[in-house]
């Protein structure tokens, strides 16, 4: 029989197999874009046409004070070195010196980020330029009350942000599994605001019936009716912004889109060419999905390889299974991801999540639900098999191995094959899904 090889990444190195080509019914990859030669030159032409908004140059006043909200260290790969000093050109340009200028680094939940981590985020150009802080959501003196949600949420913000006579929000958009997509209202919800405005605002990610579990809305690739996301544009516009920067990365993870102008139109648009990129449809689902988190480091630690099996799940049949290559050399980091499955059952976890809700608390707990959905074999280090087996996954140390048990699994010898060597940002989509 004819076989197709594959190499897929794994740690810091590849892992090598064979499917039969006759059984094999996808390799979802997404569609190829061509970066931008000059991301400076495509900025500047952004800011002066924008989407649904006049040029900046015309917003901004002389002397303004305008904060600029910028994604903190875990997003680097949005380029803000070569991003920000054009834009904070533009705003010399319309009478705004760079000392009338903070930028507030948008941690949302995260840890504070460090001097240095700020120079990698910005450029040593921008820092030298401009004053760069935290946004400190546990330090209830930074934020402002600004009112209630329409479902309730308390919303507090960053009092740089409110008391700035502009606020412009940057960041980059690619899918996400809770509020539909990256970008946009994110770098102000979670981004700069209080710790009980995120914690309030995340729980609409929960089914609101007891023993739910996840929303089934609030999932890759949907607004329309996601609560979490409604809610966060609620919160948003409770400031609002003025003026929005948002990039796209193509498939080799460099910029291809620049998107500027309203802070709600510019970030749809940036979501269709998200769409374009990594929303692929499916003819029909699979018994068994292989999908890569993506080799190092996005495969350090099982937290971040839940984003590839929230895009496995959605290729599998019911009865199938999935095979998630990750490494996962600090497989029990963060430490607060790991101790949710100390809960000795789903039911329980669920319990938990709603009396004190977390982000990693609501990973967790979504890894246990594709577990139950879908068996899920994670090919990984040998030394990670018992937190495997405690998170309800099943261990493997080899393909040969992952595949034996996948089949098993699907109670299929010759069965059916999809392939996702992105998983982490590829969504399979139902046929007419678009």
């Amino acid at each position: 029989m004819k076989t197709r090889a594959f190499t897929l990444k794994y740690g810091r190195g590849a892992v090598s197999l064979r499917l039969p080509e006759g059984r094999l019914l996808h390799v979802l990859e997404g569609r190829e874009r061509p970066a931008l030669a000059d991301l400076p030159s495509a900025l500047r032409e952004a800011l002066e046409h924008p989407v649904d908004a006049a040029p900046l140059r015309e917003i901004v006043k002389p002397g303004e004070r305008v904060a600029i909200a910028v994604s903190d260290i875990t997003r680097g790969w949005q380029r803000m070195p070569e991003t920000l000093p054009p834009l904070l050109d533009a705003l010399n340009e319309a009478g705004v010196p760079d000392e009338r200028v903070t930028i507030l680094i948008a941690v949302g939940a995260h840890r504070m980020n460090t001097p240095e981590e700020f120079q990698e985020i910005c450029g040593a150009e921008v820092c030298h330029r401009v004053r760069v802080l935290n946004h400190d959501a546990r330090d209830p003196a930074q934020s402002v009350p600004l009112g209630k949600t329409s479902r309730g949420t308390p919303v507090a913000v960053n009092r740089i942000a409110v008391e700035a006579d502009r606020l412009i929000l940057t960041g980059g958009v690619i899918y996400h599994y809770m509020v539909g997509y990256g970008g946009g209202r994110k770098s102000i919800m979670p981004g700069i605001c209080a710790e009980r405005t995120i914690q309030a605002s995340h729980l609409w990610s929960m089914d609101p019936r007891p023993g739910g579990g996840r929303s089934r809305l609030a999932q890759s690739g949907i607004t329309d009716g996601n609560p979490a996301h409604e809610d966060m544009m609620e919160c948003a516009s409770l400031v609002p912004p003025d003026f929005i920067v948002n990039v796209v990365p193509n498939l080799a993870g460099r910029i291809c889109g620049v998107f500027a102008g309203n802070w709600v139109s510019a970030w749809r648009r940036a979501t269709r060419l998200v769409d374009e990129i990594y929303g692929v449809e499916i003819r029909e689902r699979a018994d068994i999905v292989i999908a890569t988190a993506g080799g190092y480091p996005k495969d350090i630690n099982l937290y971040q390889t839940t984003k590839t099996m929230d895009n496995a799940v959605h290729a599998a049949r019911e009865g199938g299974a999935c095979v998630i290559l990750s490494e996962c050399a600090d497989i029990r980091e963060p430490l607060e991801y790991f101790r949710w499955f100390d809960h000795p059952s789903i039911e329980e976890h669920d319990r938990a999540l709603r009396a004190a809700y977390t982000i990693a608390g609501w990973c967790a707990l979504i890894t246990r639900e594709y577990c139950r959905q879908c068996p899920t074999i994670l090919l990984t280090r040998p030394e990670n098999a018992a937190f495997a087996r405690r998170a309800g996954l099943i261990p493997a140390s080899t393909i040969e191995e992952a595949l034996a048990l996948a089949r098993e699994r699907c109670g299929r010898d010759d069965p059916t094959y999809t392939v996702l060597p992105n998983g982490a940002n590829t969504l399979p989509l139902a046929p007419g899904a678009r």
